[in-house]
């Protein structure tokens, strides 16, 4: 954020911007579950689904300042790429309003579709060609399961949430959210269908806050 000073000199007005940091931050670390899978060169995501619950491999959280917060004044699109028979991303968190394309980089036909009470929709087959590319505005916050009628493996989450402050983990667990308002809010670190971490925190502007959740 920048503060303008107007002075007046000789006749000539002038312009000074200074610099002022307004925002506040949290970074941390979230404490994540136990996996046996091995460390590989590029980490490639899945999603599973295990006793009802879902979840992402390797484990990442998305954390969030929790909160009600207008909807962007022009319209946000975000993409799930699908390639290599797979959702890229896998774990997709988005603001209430947002829209997302899911365009087809395969040299097969896809048919992704979703039965998640947040937004139930059926974007039939399509191949890499076809135009325009399918789109579903996710107006609904909740956790929405793609899958693909013609690939039964392939697994994406999109989170709807009501914020626009938000951000995902790394996968040992270290986050870092900047740009946030001032206020007294719940800080929230969700990390499958059934566990979702949460902190009080108390920002000031240009706070830098350091917690660990839990």
């Amino acid at each position: 954020m920048r503060i303008l000073k107007l002075f007046l000199a000789g006749g000539v007005l002038i312009v000074i911007a200074h610099s002022c940091l307004a925002d506040a931050t949290i970074e941390g670390h979230v404490a994540l579950p136990k996996t046996r899978t091995t460390t590989v060169v590029v980490q490639r995501y899945e999603v599973i689904s295990k006793g009802g619950i879902v979840s992402i491999i390797p484990p990442v959280a998305v954390v969030y300042l929790d909160g009600t917060f207008p909807r962007p004044a022009s319209p946000v699109t975000k993409e799930i790429v699908q390639k290599n028979l797979t959702f890229i991303p896998a774990l997709l968190p988005i603001q209430v309003g947002t829209t997302v394309a899911f365009p087809n980089e395969d040299t097969t036909y896809h048919n992704i579709f979703s039965y998640s009470a947040p937004k139930r929709f059926d974007l039939g087959r399509y191949g890499p060609q076809d135009r325009p590319i399918p789109t579903e505005v996710f107006d609904v916050p909740g956790l929405v399961t793609l899958r693909c009628d013609i690939h039964e493996h392939m697994r994406a989450v999109i989170l709807i949430l009501q914020t626009p402050y938000f951000v995902t983990s790394d996968t040992d667990g270290h986050f870092k959210l900047d740009g946030l308002p001032a206020g007294h809010y719940t800080l929230k670190a969700w990390i499958n269908s059934s566990t979702t971490l949460e902190r009080a925190v108390d920002l000031q502007n240009g706070s830098v806050l350091h917690l660990d959740l839990p």
